[in-house]
């Protein structure tokens, strides 16, 4: 028998974490053009609760929670909520992360003057970001025999970047951690349960758009230097990244 669509994602419950951002909200709706129910996790309630009503009105099933990822009460919190609602958990996307204005070097400090707070808080936000909602939702995803994580990486765990040292330390430690926990699940739970990771090249975000543009709009040094060592000499779509998600 064909299977017509073997990317269907149809009757599947899936958290996204980070899911009102920029590349987030498109994860969002990537999961619900597939067919699949998606859980809203973010700090923005006003942008949260506008998404997922607006999925609802064009026929998607969408739920907002506000969840702070680095708080474990409020995600097992939220676990017994959805849980609750849908009965399962069959995906998790662990979107939330991104740079502090804390952990950037600016470009007249000087190289041992670093904000180490500030670096401590963006590897923070961007690797416990990620382990703790996988600590939370894991075993619900494992009972469901099919389970899925994705952890969101970035170039800057391959490539050493200026200025911007405590998020890709904390985004290389994402993929170490993806490697690691993946052949630790494969050992204990065989393949009900898989984790990988993408990592998505350059994308103007919230968080990145002073390092990359001027107030103007027009492109910083920074974005020019990236731009010509980039192939296409633009900047990432958001929905290029979606086919990989599903």
């Amino acid at each position: 028998m064909i299977k017509k669509n073997i990317f269907s994602l149809d009757n599947k419950v899936i958290v996204v974490t980070g899911g009102t951002g920029v590349l987030g909200s498109h994860f969002v709706n990537a999961i619900v053009q597939a067919g699949g129910t998606v859980i809203i996790f973010g700090l923005n309630e006003e942008r949260g609760n506008t998404q997922a009503e607006a999925i609802r009105k064009n026929g998607g099933e969408a739920l907002f929670l506000a969840v702070n990822v680095l708080e474990e009460s409020q995600l097992e919190e939220a676990k017994e909520k959805i849980i609750r609602k849908y009965g399962k958990i069959d995906g998790l996307v662990n979107g939330a992360g991104g740079n502090v204005p804390e952990g950037v070097l600016s470009p007249e400090g000087d190289v041992f003057d670093l904000n180490i707070e500030g670096m401590k808080k963006a590897m923070e936000l961007n690797l416990w970001g990620t382990i703790l909602p996988n600590q939370v939702f894991g075993p619900s995803l494992a009972k469901t025999g099919n389970g899925a994580i994705v952890n969101i990486s970035s170039v800057a765990s391959k490539r050493a970047l200026t200025r911007v040292l405590g998020y890709s330390m904390g985004k290389a430690a994402i993929d170490y951690y993806t490697k690691w926990f993946a052949v630790e699940m494969a050992n204990r739970y065989h393949d009900s349960i898989r984790i990988n990771a993408i990592a998505p090249g350059f994308f103007l975000s919230e968080q990145n758009r002073t390092l990359l543009t001027n107030p103007d709009g027009s492109y910083t040094d920074r974005a020019d230097s990236i731009l010509r060592q980039t192939p296409f000499k633009r900047f990432g779509k958001p929905e290029e990244l979606c086919g990989a998600l599903v």
